[in-house]
Parts: C-alpha cells; structure tokens; sequence
C-alpha cells in the first residue's frame, strides 16, 4: 500500500522501494491497534461475565462458585475457546485451586487486561470481602455501573467509527486524484515529475502525513 501512494507520487520505483522499506515500522503501529481492539472485544465480554455473576449470586452460589460457573455460561455464548474471557476465567479457575483468594485473582486478571472496568471491578470485590458486605447487592450496583459506563462508551465507539471511515475516504482522495490525472492527462502532470515539481510533491506528501498523524490522535480516544 505505501509502496504504491509513493509511486502515484513520485513515478519512481526506486524511491516508492525506499521508502516501503522505510515503512518497517508500520507493524509496530498496527500492533498498538491490534491491542486496542483486543481490549474492546474484552470489555464487551467482560459485561456478559458480569450478568452471568450475578445471576448465580441471585441463584445463592457463591462468589467463587458464580466465578467457575460462568466458564460454562460464556461457552454457550463464544464457541472459540481461545476467546479472551473464557481464557482469563480458566486462569481464575486454576488460582482458585491452589487456594489463591478470589479478590487477588480478580486483581490479576485487572492487571493483565490493563482496563478500567476491570480494576473498578476488582476494587470493588476486594472492599466487599474485606468489609462483609452484601455481595449479590455489590454486584448489582457495580454491575449496572459500569454496564452504563460501557454503552456509553460503544455509543462513542460507534460514532468513532463512522468517522474514521470518513478519515480514510479523505485521505485517500489526493491518491485517487494523482493517478486519475496521471492517467488522464499525463502531459498535464508532467512538470510536477521533474525539478520542482518533486519538491511540491514532497510537501504535499508531508502534511498528508501529518493530517494522518493528527487524524489518528483525535480517533485515538481512551473511553
């Protein structure tokens, strides 16, 4: 893809080759998007965890009990076993095992996901443990919460969304322009391919580049 947005500029292989080359940095940017979307994927699973706890608090189980119960709830619900939440939980199956209390396996699992809902989540158990408190009404309230909190913020996503698509059609737009008229009208093109020419079209080139910077910040919001 940059190899050919540099050709449709420059019309030289060797400097659309440089600078694909250049671009070996990419895969370090798509994997700080792969983990984003990984985290919302997980957030959303997060919420199916907590209506199934607090259907089997409601049930009478206990906290542990609703924990290892959920595994098979959320089964029905994903069918790939490698699905995130259904991995985690195995994880808090096993700790559990070995004696490992349920707040400081939580609290693992916070820690691993690194998101917001899930550490509130954690906090919240390790104070109604610690405290006594009534932790099928704990879970109600922490589970509405945040189950608030997260539409909100897939509201958010949506909207996002729609405009990152608007984005990408705007930024592809000088790109289609380029090889519409390279094709057209390749006399008319002409001087842009030679002196001065490449000049301008490194400039253009360069606040494409920041517009794209600047675009990815304002739709890199953290909800």
């Amino acid at each position: 893809m940059l190899f050919v947005a540099l050709y449709l500029f420059y019309h030289s292989v060797f400097v659309s080759l440089i600078g694909a080359l250049a671009g070996a940095a990419a895969p370090k940017w798509r994997r700080g998007v792969l983990l984003r979307r990984r985290r919302e994927r997980l957030k959303m699973q997060f919420k199916e965890l907590l209506f199934s706890l607090t259907s089997s608090l409601a049930a009478g189980r206990s906290a542990e009990n609703a924990f290892r119960s959920a595994w098979e709830d959320l089964s029905l619900l994903y069918s790939e076993p490698k699905a995130d939440i259904l991995r985690e939980l195995r994880v808090i199956g096993h700790l559990l095992d070995q004696s490992i209390p349920l707040d400081e396996a939580v609290r693992d699992f916070a820690r691993r996901a690194g998101i917001d809902e899930i550490t509130m989540f954690g906090d919240t158990l390790t104070a109604c443990k610690r405290s006594g408190g009534d932790l099928l009404e704990v879970m109600r309230r922490t589970s509405s919460m945040i189950g608030e909190k997260m539409s909100v913020d897939g509201d958010i996503a949506v909207l996002l969304a729609q405009k990152r698509f608007e984005a990408r059609i705007m930024m592809a737009v000088p790109f289609v322009f380029l090889g519409f008229l390279g094709w057209a009208a390749p006399d008319y093109m002409a001087p842009l391919y030679s002196g001065f020419g490449y000049v301008l079209l490194t400039i253009a080139l360069l606040l494409l580049g920041g517009c794209f910077w600047l675009i990815h910040r304002i739709m890199s919001i953290e909800m």
